[in-house]
């Protein structure tokens, strides 16, 4: 507490002079004439200023994974996941693409036609399991359900279809050769 405020006109709660007060009641005061004072005008330019700043991060986390995205769609690899005679009808794959980590799933639906998709379900990023019996995809956390043919989400909490990827078969080999359109 300043003792040479002109403004101070209350006094301590114990009646004891302000240069015998304890260190802690000047940065605590307890009278609002010690307290500093805060206008709605400045306090709701504080609040103005705080949500223009959320809004700057969110619109540069969405701008860096619009990149992210974009350059990964330009570049992705070529990659062979398995031969054709590997896979009976109905049978599934695990594999990785575009990179390390990035599990996905391949199974063969018929004699001559095999679909991969990204494992991680849209809802909460738990892994599918292939039903070709079903003609499904299922997620064991919520009992959600995504179409074998297309990815799309047919029960539970998934609202997004799964990314599909692009395949194609040479040689006796199916490949991934990359993300389909709409699918990131």
């Amino acid at each position: 507490m300043k003792t040479d405020d002109p403004d101070h006109v209350s006094k301590s709660p114990d009646g004891r002079d302000a240069r015998l007060q304890p260190a802690w009641r000047e940065q605590f005061p307890v009278d609002w004439p010690t307290d500093d004072f805060r206008s709605r005008r400045d306090f709701t330019k504080l609040l103005g200023l705080t949500s223009l700043a959320f809004v700057a991060g969110q619109l540069w986390i969405a701008l860096l994974s619009l990149r992210r995205r974009a350059k990964e769609s330009r570049s992705l690899p070529e990659t062979e996941i398995a031969s054709v005679a590997e896979l009976p009808v109905g049978g599934s794959k695990v594999f990785d693409y575009p990179r390390s980590g990035a599990a996905c799933v391949l199974t063969r639906v018929a004699t001559d036609r095999f679909v991969a998709y990204g494992q991680k379900c849209t809802h909460l990023s738990c892994p599918v399991i292939p039903r070709p019996e079903r003609n499904r995809l299922q997620c064991p956390c919520h009992e959600g359900a995504f179409d074998l043919a297309t990815g799309e989400p047919i029960a539970g909490p998934p609202r997004r279809p799964l990314p599909r990827l692009r395949l194609a078969i040479r040689g006796g080999s199916v490949f991934a050769v990359g993300l389909e359109e709409g699918t990131l």
